[in-house]
């Protein structure tokens, strides 16, 4: 015993497997011998399933005969002229009793040609009558000539007959049946009248003497238990009352069909074919199952006995062949005590122990290089920031994370990705962290190949939300920027195919580990000069620094005299001219990249203030286009780049020139306007003829045009937004400007040949209106 209990315990050993093994000649003839019991005993439940069927099928033809029978009486009784005549025509009430009367008399004539049945009649709700063949009785004379046995009350035979709904099977009382004065009625309710009341109802009905009878003539039926059953499986008719095989079977008031064996008995049911009834045989199992018992029995104790042996052989040679396992267990000492109590088996604990090794291995291998990869970005991020200290040179850092160094030359390249939000949308099923992984994994790849390309090596971290890819130059790279700018093309080329859009900026090429600092400040720089230049872009930072000799700008281009001038054209409504000139004040900063970024934000916001001071001088101070559309400073502020902010800027003066035209228009008349104009174009017309003279003014156009000087001004100034003067000044500008252009005349020459005696005088005006003096605008063209 103690060493069964032994074996036990170490169920799971080899020692189990070793017993199955020994065990399986002597488990051979046992497996055949069930297999054999199993068909044999198949053999003779199929044969009883086959006897019992016959039997039921028998059964069934014999009351199917009985159960269409009445099935037909009812449908002819149904279609009978006389019966719809009483039931479904507007006959006078008078005449409505010698129909009835029709009626008993037509249905004697079934009396002969239906023999079996014993009883039918038909219930007529309009006359509360029961018409018999022959006869017509009030309701309740018929149920004490009929149904009068004291099994049913009046009212529930009335709630039988009356219940609508499809044709039914049920058990009524039949006061002349013998010996159980009960009888299985066909109950047929007839179809609905033109206003949807019901009729009446058809009964058919068939002693249960009969049925008995013919159960009892069935040959082979011995002992058992018949059932005939309804379509909710409650109980019709049932060859012996109160049999008690049949309350293992009762769930309620309904035969349970779905447990064919219960107890010591067994339940067998066919459908009928002519009906929703169904027809159930219960059999004790000692009617048949005897012989297979005895069968079952000897199988299992020549099983038994036979185990038994193969078991004791088989514990005794196991036994021998397990002491060398058990040494060779032994020899692992503690190292293998716990696995084996995990498991119990020894195999699978040597298994498990070489996996685990194994596992360990990879799983070492893998955090080894998720931390190389975390320490070159961090040491990348260190030489980005110029916080080169480290307590291993880098040198050797470079070689432990199989980083080659090429030259002592060293370029930044810096990415941003403009459309992350819209790749998320478009890559569903990714968890946010692994999209937030691949992205960067995918630039990286495409960048370091092809700076490989390009003869260069290329390392890619991630900076301040930034993409970087530090490369490191071949020593005989001739043109660096060419090859850094080719790099950055061909990514942006290839990843757009990708739907990724990038913004580069590209830093100088520096020499040694301090200058990789330096190279990366310029490429932020440069990516700071989106705002001016655009996303999507390539922005080198040699293409937009400032050279020492020019000192860079410390200022803009909008003089206030341009600013009044603008705020005219905004006034009068003028939006061409307005758009017009405000593209020229934008082309001529943004025109010089090295715009710092502070003042170009400057000159774009002095803008939105000159359009808030012309919707102020029209005399809308706290209305107009801005009220209207409250959130218009918020959707500037929001724009990332110059160009958003222009496009923003050019739809708010749209609307503020509208304003401007529609309350002008509301104000002037149309005709005057066109006398306006005409008189504003021939004083136009004439100062064009007539700039080149010193002696043009203000009041002598006045006297060529019969009008005062001050108004002819006024008005000039109401249909172009300038004054007269100004406009004279303006002309002579233009004029000039020409011909400084033209390179041929001096200041002086240029300022008598449009109007100005003085030099000084033309180039005070001048420096006025376009912000730079005569001789400095010459250097510049």
């Amino acid at each position: 015993m103690p060493t069964i209990r032994s074996l036990w315990h170490k169920r799971k050993s080899i020692v189990v497997a070793w017993l199955l093994s020994y065990s399986a000649v002597l488990f051979v003839p046992i497996l055949i011998s069930l297999v054999i019991y199993g068909q044999a005993s198949g053999a003779l439940k199929s044969e009883i399933h086959r006897a019992n069927d016959s039997l039921l099928k028998q059964m069934r033809y014999t009351i199917d005969n009985q159960m269409d029978l009445m099935k037909r009486l009812s449908m002819e009784m149904t279609w009978n002229e006389k019966v719809r005549q009483l039931m479904y025509t507007n006959m006078p009430a008078k005449e409505m009793p010698f129909g009835a009367y029709e009626v008993a008399k037509a249905l004697r004539f079934y009396k002969t040609s239906y023999a079996t049945i014993d009883e039918f009649y038909v219930v007529w709700n309009e006359g509360a009558s029961v018409l018999r063949p022959g006869s017509i009785r009030d309701m309740r004379t018929a149920f004490r000539t009929v149904h009068a046995t004291g099994a049913m009350t009046f009212e529930q035979w009335s709630q039988a007959v009356g219940q609508r709904g499809g044709s039914r099977f049920a058990v009524l009382p039949h006061l002349y049946a013998k010996p159980a004065q009960s009888s299985i009625a066909y109950i047929a309710p007839l179809p609905n009248d033109l206003s949807g009341r019901g009729t009446g109802t058809v009964v058919v009905m068939a002693d249960a003497a009969r049925f008995l009878g013919a159960i009892e003539s069935i040959s082979g039926f011995s002992g058992g238990l018949l059932l005939i059953l309804n379509e909710d499986n409650n109980i019709l008719l049932q060859s012996r009352p109160d049999a008690p095989e049949l309350a293992t079977f009762m769930d309620g008031s309904q035969v349970k069909l779905a447990s064919p064996r219960t107890g010591e008995s067994e339940l067998f049911y066919i459908e009928s074919d002519v009906s929703d009834l169904k027809y159930a045989l219960i059999l004790p199992t000692a009617l048949y199952w005897e012989k297979a018992e005895y069968v079952r029995r000897f199988t299992y104790v020549s099983m038994l006995i036979s185990v038994i042996g193969a078991g004791i052989l088989t514990w005794f040679f196991m036994r021998r062949n397990y002491s060398p396992i058990q040494e060779l267990i032994r020899l692992l000492g503690g190292r293998s005590a716990g696995p084996e109590r995990e498991d119990g088996n020894e195999l699978r604990m040597i298994q498990r122990a070489i996996v685990h090794a194994r596992s360990e291995k990879d799983e070492i291998a893998s955090q080894l290089q998720k931390h190389q990869h975390a320490l070159r970005s961090n040491m990348i991020n260190r030489l980005l920031k110029g916080r080169p200290d480290t307590p291993v040179p880098y040198e050797e850092a470079f070689r432990s994370f199989r980083m080659t160094v090429l030259s002592d030359d060293y370029a930044v390249l810096l990415f941003v990705l403009e459309n992350e939000a819209e790749l998320d949308a478009k890559l569903p099923g990714i968890d946010v962290s692994e999209r937030r992984r691949l992205i960067p994994f995918i630039i990286a790849n495409v960048v370091e190949e092809l700076a490989g390309r390009f003869g260069h090596a290329g390392y890619m971290a991630e900076a301040d939300e930034m993409l970087v890819c530090l490369v490191n130059l071949r020593p005989d790279a001739v043109d660096a920027s060419a090859d850094l700018s080719s790099i950055a093309a061909e990514a942006q080329s290839f990843l757009r195919r990708y739907e990724m859009e990038l913004t580069i900026s590209l830093g100088g090429v520096h020499s040694g580990l301090a200058g990789i600092a330096e190279a990366y400040r310029e490429a932020v720089d440069a990516m700071e000069y989106k705002m001016v230049l655009g996303k999507k872009g390539i922005i080198a930072y040699e293409n937009i620094r400032v050279s020492p000799a020019g000192g860079g700008q410390t200022g803009y281009y909008y003089p206030l005299a341009v600013e009044q001038q603008l705020i005219n054209f905004i006034k009068v409504g003028d939006l061409g001219q307005a758009s017009a000139y405000m593209d020229e004040i934008t082309s001529r900063n943004f025109g010089q990249p090295y715009l710092s970024l502070t003042l170009a934000r400057c000159l774009l916001f002095n803008l939105v203030g000159t359009m808030v001071k012309a919707v102020n001088e029209l005399g809308e101070a706290g209305g107009g286009p801005l009220a209207d559309d409250p959130r218009w400073m918020d959707r500037i502020l929001a724009c990332d780049t110059i160009q958003e902010m222009r496009e923003e800027l050019q739809a708010l003066l749209q609307d503020v020139c509208a304003f401007a035209e529609a309350k002008r228009a509301a104000n002037v008349s149309q005709e005057r306007d066109d006398t306006l104009r005409d008189l504003t174009a021939q004083v136009v017309c004439y100062i064009e003829n007539n700039y080149t003279d010193a002696n043009l003014n203000v009041n002598g156009i006045g006297d060529v045009f019969d009008l005062k000087g001050s108004y002819l001004s006024r008005l000039f100034k109401n249909q172009t937004g300038e004054g007269l003067l100004d406009y004279i000044h303006k002309t002579r500008i233009a004029k000039a400007k020409a011909m400084i252009r033209a390179k041929r005349e001096s200041i002086t020459e240029i300022s008598r040949m449009v109007g100005y005696n003085d030099a000084a005088t033309f180039i005070r005006v001048f420096k006025k209106y376009e912000g730079v003096t005569p001789g400095k605008y010459k250097e510049i063209y």
